[in-house]
């Protein structure tokens, strides 16, 4: 049911408008490739994105900085996985998720987002936890995964989504170290926006032009 609700995702995605790309020069290695880009967002966001990838071990880290600007709307960011996951003890409250993976031949796609409820519905539903950004405020993120494929990625590529905040559509705010979470309906799974990083080319060691 996962890797069909992702699918949907992947969907919206495809069909939104195509984000721009403003492509930093970077240097890479046979084993550890570091390329940065920033992807553009509506009313003015820009996402800084590094990919370190470790070829042996089949891993990437990812480092981000989202900047929300001084005249665009406070924005909610759906990085920090579902509320489901929280409860059982697998993710921080407030922690940065695991991504979920769609995979298509040797393209890999990493996913932070919203996903819709899940049919049949199950007793404890993965309800959506957003974290918010103020105008005029940057957020900074990190995370490590293992590529898990059942063949041997030739790109990848990660896609987060975002949306305007709107205290009448998130609720149930809660603290925790790395600051307030709010939980958000599953509409929320067609209401975001998709930023996705170009493909990231394993063999050259960079993002596609």
């Amino acid at each position: 049911m996962l890797r069909a609700a992702l699918a949907v995702v992947v969907t919206a995605c495809t069909q939104a408008a195509p984000p721009s790309y403003e492509k930093e020069s970077a240097t890479s290695a046979p084993d550890a490739a570091r390329t940065k880009i920033t992807v553009a967002g509506k009313n003015g966001v820009k996402l800084d994105v590094e990919f370190r990838y470790q070829a042996q071990a089949r891993s990437v880290e990812v480092n981000y900085q989202l900047h929300n600007p001084d005249a665009a709307p406070p924005l909610a960011v759906f990085d920090r996985g579902d509320l489901h996951t929280v409860q059982i003890g697998r993710q921080k409250l407030g922690a940065i998720g695991q991504p979920g993976f769609v995979t298509e031949g040797t393209d890999v796609e990493m996913l932070h987002a919203a996903l819709p409820l899940p049919d049949p519905a199950p007793t404890s539903p993965p309800t959506p936890l957003a974290i918010k950004v103020a105008p005029g405020s940057t957020l900074s993120g990190r995370f490590e995964s293992e590529i898990w494929s059942t063949t041997v990625p030739k790109r990848l590529r990660w896609c987060v989504g975002v949306m305007p905040f709107d205290e009448k559509f998130f609720d149930a705010p809660a603290r925790s170290a790395d600051g307030q979470v709010w939980s958000a309906p599953f509409a929320a799974a067609e209401a975001q926006q998709m930023l996705c990083t170009p493909w990231f080319d394993i063999a050259k060691g960079g993002f596609e032009s």
